[in-house]
């Protein structure tokens, strides 16, 4: 039996995924079908969490009626673009995540890991559900989408209208969909490997 050998992408993939990417304030009409809705899912679903705990949980925003439950929920700058977005993902995470565990990491008793242990399930919660919405972000852009990832919300007002009687709370927001240069900002710089990196 042979190790496995990754093959590096073309930096054609990397432009789409990272180097070319935008984050868009503006968006063109065309739709994003549900089932491309759950492509996107499928594919970001399978990026690593620990022990697989998969916290994620998200509503994607489509319809008017939706949009306008989500509508005073932004922040001023944030709602044109949101309305105009063929879809948004409101991205969240749910703190009742060790339930599934039986489920997803039947290797061993890892609910009991969690069970009763708050600030566990919280930063296990948050983190792992932040990873899983950064792997959307990347899966919408590998399927030809573009992003608009925004934390200019009032997450309790989402709780409230979007998870209200669940265990789910909100993280971030992400318009998805066909973006347009209208406004789009110039690329701002980013950290050089010695500013942020070091070797030991």
């Amino acid at each position: 039996m042979t190790d496995r050998q990754a093959t590096p992408i073309d930096s054609d993939a990397l432009d789409t995924l990272f180097m070319e990417a935008r984050t868009y304030n503006h968006w063109s009409d065309k739709s994003v079908p549900v089932s491309l809705l759950e492509d996107i899912w499928n594919i970001a679903r399978m990026g690593p969490t620990s022990a697989n705990c998969s916290p994620c949980r998200i509503v994607f925003v489509t319809s008017d009626d939706a949009k306008e439950k989500l509508r005073p929920c932004l922040m001023e700058g944030n709602v044109d673009k949101t309305m105009e977005a063929p879809a948004t993902a409101i991205i969240g995470h749910d703190m009742a995540f060790y339930e599934k565990l039986p489920k997803l990491f039947p290797h061993t008793d890892a609910r009991s890991w969690f069970a009763g242990k708050d600030d566990l399930i919280q930063e296990t919660a948050f983190r792992n559900g932040t990873l899983q919405g950064a792997y959307l972000m990347l899966a919408a852009r590998a399927l030809g989408l573009d992003c608009g990832p925004m934390s200019g919300f009032d997450k309790e007002k989402v709780n409230a209208a979007f998870f209200a009687d669940t265990s789910i709370k909100a993280n971030f927001l992400c318009n998805i969909g066909y973006g347009t240069e209208q406004d789009l900002f110039p690329r701002s710089p980013r950290l050089a490997f010695a500013e942020a990196c070091r070797v030991e």
